[in-house]
């Protein structure tokens, strides 16, 4: 399907900009973003015969039309600078800002993937990626533009590809535009994917609307006139606008053994007006003088769709036999059903209109998953990202009627927190449907919650065992986590104080300002608290602490080698995954140069100011280092997940990104950061991955090299 597009320039762009965007600063911002990219795609040309910065300008064309942020446009214009421009992070950063940074970074790295297969898991997994590397949800909305352009000329690339692309945006992506509530998106990408995987259908389809769309259309026109009549002699204030059904729409219906005749909604109508209680109203005129059709009537603003989706439904029989499907909904309603989470920008930017409750508490979801992503790993947040953000929903009440959006099988712990975090934290019991249930008990649609409180409550742990969202699990691991550090505190204040006593030392002189500087300073402590804390948990040892603060042990290593040469080298039960010269209670940390993993050959090497650093033995950095080297062993007791790197080389320069990936999720590997370079007409992958232990390094290793591409791995360069 061939789209002629209208020629686009960046000045008839950035008018419609300007009708988003107020402010001066942000405008100059854009217009630097614009000539940056230009400048970088200059001379590149796209597989349509167009200079490539047309692709960027039609992508913030796009993302513009949803009222987003300037910060979303600048992304937009400058997503594919690092693919093709040859622009590094750094530069991006310096000329544009931190935010801008970590957009087009997310983008870049979201570009590499691709389906690896068309079965369900791998779109599933694919997906979890993708949102998961989706660090702020604006470069999903930028994501969904660029596939929405690159689809509008799907026309210029193979035939092959052509579907491949089509089945990946209506596996992966239309699924995320759903859940986003950008149905303007979301649309046209379905009429779009249809075309190129049933284009027999879709031209059937297509002539069957040709053959009665004058006929249809009058009826639209006449039907439109009549219920502006209708609802103007009420004296209601709105706008009226017709339409007939997509291509894809009424594909669906066909594909779910609806014949032609039966298809109810073929004609639309949308009635958008000032309030709620206007809705009401309208649809009641509306039925007043045409008859409407049992059991088509849905009031999905009490009670909204998945996707936050507000709308009154009717179909009706209407003029010249027709039937119509009319829809009532606010101006708010309407933005939103448009343009999705997108829209909440323009509603907090000129603050005349009042944000939908279901949006606020999903775009608090997605804030509360971004705020504790650098608390997890990005499996974990991708996990929950995929349960809150992409699970089915349930639409529940509290007593005064508000409706809360939650995942299926929540809690009234979860609805608790998700009234707020001092709610959940004080939760002691709950009434639902005016029956008092356990905290565990699984909620239902349309149930009505109240929470007891009691001042003095405070969570338990084992709610972690039934919560369903992430929100909740995050606050009430929050709140023990705070609690065990004021515990362990002042444990560590009290064991320090009681070996000062029991040496004869007095606390003011060891802990005085000076020595509590030098402290924090060897040891990169924040304050004293934090002192007392790594003392209470068993990082340092009290004796360990005063040590530092004599003139006979002048620095950390010192001290660190008095320690390890106190103690015998014996086995015991220890809790670190290392074990430093047969001592389990020592910090150490794992060498990043090398990143050895359990099973390696390992040395410990003293390190200024950060303790034991443990190094594969074969590792240069600690070549003629013998003064620092001490004895360690991995503790096989303990079970641990390992940062390693990978480098895998080529023989040619095509992509094969989505093929390595593959290899890894068909041994449950995964991938916890990725860089593709090429160079001498191949490719240079530096992938990090997350392991138990070097036999699955070697395992994941035998796997590649088996691969008809790769010339080489290894774990270093």
């Amino acid at each position: 399907m061939k789209q002629e597009e209208d020629a686009i320039s960046f000045e008839s762009v950035y008018e419609k900009i300007k009708d988003n965007i107020k402010d001066t600063e942000e405008l100059l911002k854009i217009k630097e973003a614009y000539q940056f990219a230009k400048e970088k795609h200059k001379g590149m040309k796209r597989l349509t015969g167009e200079d490539f910065i047309t692709h960027p300008l039609h992508v913030a064309e796009i993302v513009n039309s949803l009222n987003v942020d300037a910060t979303t446009i600048i992304g937009a214009l400058l997503h594919e600078v690092m693919n093709n421009g040859e622009t590094t992070l750094s530069e991006i950063e310096e000329k544009f800002g931190n935010s801008v940074a970590t957009i087009v970074d997310s983008i870049t790295k979201i570009n590499k993937l691709e389906l690896v297969d068309d079965s369900e898991s791998s779109a599933i997994y694919l997906r979890k990626v993708l949102v998961g590397l989706a660090t702020d949800v604006r470069v999903l909305f930028i994501k969904l533009a660029d596939r929405l352009h690159n689809m509008r000329t799907n026309y210029a690339i193979n035939p092959k590809k052509q579907k491949e692309k089509a089945y990946e945006t209506m596996a992966v992506l239309i699924p995320i535009a759903h859940r986003l509530g950008i149905n303007s998106i979301k649309s046209e990408l379905e009429d779009l994917c249809l075309y190129y995987t049933k284009p027999d259908v879709y031209q059937d389809i297509l002539e069957k609307l040709s053959e009665t769309k004058k006929e249809l259309n009058d009826s639209l026109e006449e039907m439109q006139e009549s219920i502006t009549n209708i609802l103007t002699e009420q004296g209601l204030k709105f706008k009226i606008k017709g339409r007939v059904k997509s291509v894809h729409s009424i594909y669906n219906k066909l594909s779910n053994g609806k014949k032609w005749n039966e298809i109810y909604d073929i004609l639309a109508l949308r009635v958008i007006l000032e309030t709620v209680s206007d809705c009401y109203l309208a649809v009641g005129l509306v039925h007043a003088k045409y008859r409407p059709i049992p059991n088509r009537f849905k009031d999905y603003i009490a009670m909204p769709k998945a996707n936050m989706y507000q709308s009154l439904h009717t179909t009706v029989f209407g003029v010249d036999g027709h039937l119509f499907e009319v829809q009532f909904r606010t101006y708010e309603m309407d933005e939103f059903a448009e343009k999705g989470m997108a829209s909440h920008w323009s509603y907090k930017e000129h603050g005349t209109k009042k944000v939908q409750s279901i949006m606020e508490q999903k775009l608090e979801m997605f804030r509360n998953l971004i705020e504790t992503h650098e608390e997890v790993d990005d499996l974990a947040f991708a996990k929950d990202v995929t349960s809150d953000m992409l699970a089915e929903m349930i639409y529940v009440f509290t007593p005064k009627g508000d409706v809360m959006e939650l995942p299926k099988g929540s809690t009234p712990v979860d609805f608790a927190y998700r009234i707020h975090s001092d709610v959940g934290d004080k939760t002691v019991g709950a009434i639902v449907n005016d029956t008092i249930v356990p905290l565990n008990h699984e909620l239902e649609n349309n149930d009505i919650i109240k929470i007891k409180t009691n001042p003095n409550g405070s969570p338990n742990k084992d709610w972690l065992n039934f919560v369903k969202t992430s929100q909740a699990k995050n606050k009430i691991k929050s709140y023990f986590s705070k609690q065990e550090r004021v515990f362990m505190t002042q444990k560590g204040k009290d064991i320090l104080e009681k070996e000062l006593r029991k040496r004869k030392l007095s606390f003011s002189d060891i802990m005085s300002d000076e020595n509590i500087k030098k402290i924090l300073k060897d040891l990169k402590l924040k304050d004293l608290d934090d002192i007392y804390l790594s003392i209470g948990t068993l990082r340092y040892t009290a004796g360990f602490i005063i040590s530092l603060t004599t003139d006979v042990k002048s620095n950390v290593e010192d001290a660190l080698i008095e320690k390890v040469n106190k103690y015998n080298k014996t086995e015991g039960n220890y809790k670190n995954d290392i074990i430093v010269a047969g001592i389990g209670d020592i910090l150490v940390n794992i060498a990043k140069c090398c990143k050895p993993v359990k099973g390696d050959e390992i040395i410990g090497f003293i390190t200024k100011g950060q303790g034991i650093t443990v190094h594969k033995k074969n590792c240069p950095n600690i070549i003629d280092k013998e003064e620092r080297i001490i004895e360690v062993k991995w503790n096989y007791q303990n079970e641990s997940i390992y940062l390693t790197d990978l480098y895998i080389e080529t023989d040619n320069d095509k992509n094969y990104l989505s093929d390595i990936i593959a290899a890894f999720t068909k041994r449950n590997i995964y991938i916890d950061s990725f860089k593709a370079k090429e160079y001498n007409k191949s490719y240079l992958y530096e992938i990090t991955l997350k392991v138990k232990n070097k036999e699955e390094v070697e395992r994941i290793i035998l796997d590649l090299e088996m691969l008809s591409f790769v010339s080489k791995v290894s774990r270093s360069k």
